[in-house]
């Protein structure tokens, strides 16, 4: 965006209007030893035609990697339209829309993907978004414990299948208010949750279940006989999916007798590219009955007395408009730019350009396994379905393998021995729509 500094007269001219005689005396009620001190090892200032090219060159050091990373952040084709609707600077440089009659446009879009993901996830009810997928697993804790009014024992089951990321995130926004996050750990032949290992919990008092689909390995979970065991023992489940697998496969709502309870996860498949680490979105759909207790805002349409629909934020229980003590949830943020391109791109594609997507990478994906199996010394780890992602295991430490790959230009997949040991040399590795025959074909090279 364009930056219009104010000259040495625009500023003098405004403090001669107030009546203050220099910056500094705009901040004298300020004592002193309170005041930041002078900045230490900061540059001089650079022209924007040089911080431009330090842009570039800095761009140039990072590279065009061939990706093959997912681990919850994927590279997909986002359509040329996305971006340039969204950088449009009625939606670029919009504030958060508290006055409904200025912010028609933005609330109308945020009607529509709440719309959208509730009818991708098979729910009844959206928020307007969270911070991220991570945050919004924590969040999900929490409101499991105040929906659960009959369960007391604050305990929440999240399998060792959930990503490691999201688990650790979830401990830090639930650890300090009495939740019991217990892990819960997975079949070693099929890499994902068996009933079985629930047998342990029967007939307990657990709050909720967490259950991700696909999981963390990419595998496939019962999702049906794992639902139906936790509501069988008054436990609920909170779900969490990777938006764009909802294309083909059957969403959380209709998961077992009664569909799950909550579901999150990641909007970042939708129309959000990899950009060094974010933002993101994080996305949160329920029953209606437990809507008062989401957190973040929604937005609801209604009709004026001339008959014209018009829209406004409906519910918002969270502390920056009532009472922090009495908030639903402290959470303030919603990614209302990242949601405006998710709305864009769900609405470009439609539900069928989102299968065409989501069955490419299927095939993309058993292309891949079929070609890096033959290599020496490269095992695929687990059997049954699976979607975006396989866990691989190695001959020789992954470090190792990374490293060979990097030099071929390659971002070989995410290293799963700090959080899994117990599988040896693993390796988790990513095909989307994005990497044609060429690619697994320098990838499978890379390796020989």
């Amino acid at each position: 965006m364009p930056f219009i500094p104010h000259t040495p007269e625009d500023i003098q001219e405004m403090l001669s209007v107030i009546g203050a005689a220099n910056i500094d005396a705009l901040f004298d009620e300020i004592p002193a030893d309170l005041r930041a001190k002078p900045l230490v090892g900061i540059p001089e200032a650079m022209s924007e035609m040089a911080i431009g090219q330090l842009m570039q060159q800095r761009a140039v050091q990072d590279g065009r990697v061939l990706n093959f990373i997912g681990a919850g952040a994927y590279e997909h084709h986002i359509p040329a339209a996305v971006w340039a609707i969204v950088t449009r600077g009625e939606f670029y440089s919009a504030y958060t829309p508290y006055q409904a009659e200025a912010s028609q446009g933005t609330l109308q879009l945020l009607y529509q993907y709440q719309t959208m993901i509730a009818s991708l996830t098979g729910m009844e009810v959206s928020n307007a978004s969270l911070y991220d997928g991570a945050s919004a697993l924590g969040e999900a804790c929490l409101m499991a414990v105040r929906a659960h009014r009959k369960s007391k024992s604050l305990r929440i089951l999240i399998p060792n299948t959930v990503s490691p990321i999201y688990s650790k995130v979830a401990h830090a926004c639930v650890g300090h208010q009495r939740l019991s996050l217990e892990a819960v750990p997975f079949s070693k032949e099929s890499g994902t949750l068996s009933v079985a290992a629930l047998d342990a919990y029967k007939g307990q008092d657990i709050t909720a279940i967490v259950i991700q689909q696909p999981n963390f390995f990419g595998q496939l979970e019962d999702v049906d006989a794992l639902t139906d065991w936790a509501h069988a023992n008054g436990t609920m489940v909170i779900a969490v999916v990777n938006p764009l697998s909802l294309a083909i496969l059957k969403p959380p709502g209709q998961w077992g007798q009664k569909g799950v309870d909550i579901v999150v996860g990641d909007g970042q498949p939708m129309g959000v590219p990899l950009s060094g680490g974010g933002p993101y979105f994080g996305f949160m759909t329920t029953r209606m009955e437990y809507v008062r207790q989401m957190p973040g805002r929604i937005i609801g349409r209604t009709v004026d007395l001339e008959g014209k629909q018009g829209f406004t934020l409906t519910l918002q229980a969270r502390e920056q408009h009532i009472r922090r003590s009495k908030a639903t949830s402290n959470i303030c943020t919603n990614q209302g730019l990242l949601v405006t391109a998710a709305t864009i791109h769900m609405s470009l594609l439609g539900a069928e350009g989102l299968e065409d997507v989501a069955a490419t990478c299927c095939a993309r994906l058993d292309e891949f396994i079929a070609a890096v199996a033959k290599v020496p010394g490269v095992q695929v780890k687990f059997a049954g379905p699976r979607f975006h992602e396989a866990v691989l295991t190695f001959n020789r430490p992954i470090p190792q393998v990374l490293d060979a790959l990097a030099k071929q230009g390659i971002a070989g997949g995410y290293d799963l021995t700090p959080h899994y040991p117990e599988l040896g040399n693993a390796l988790l590795v990513c095909v989307t729509e994005t990497r044609t025959t060429a690619d697994i074909q320098k990838y499978v090279a890379a390796l020989l």
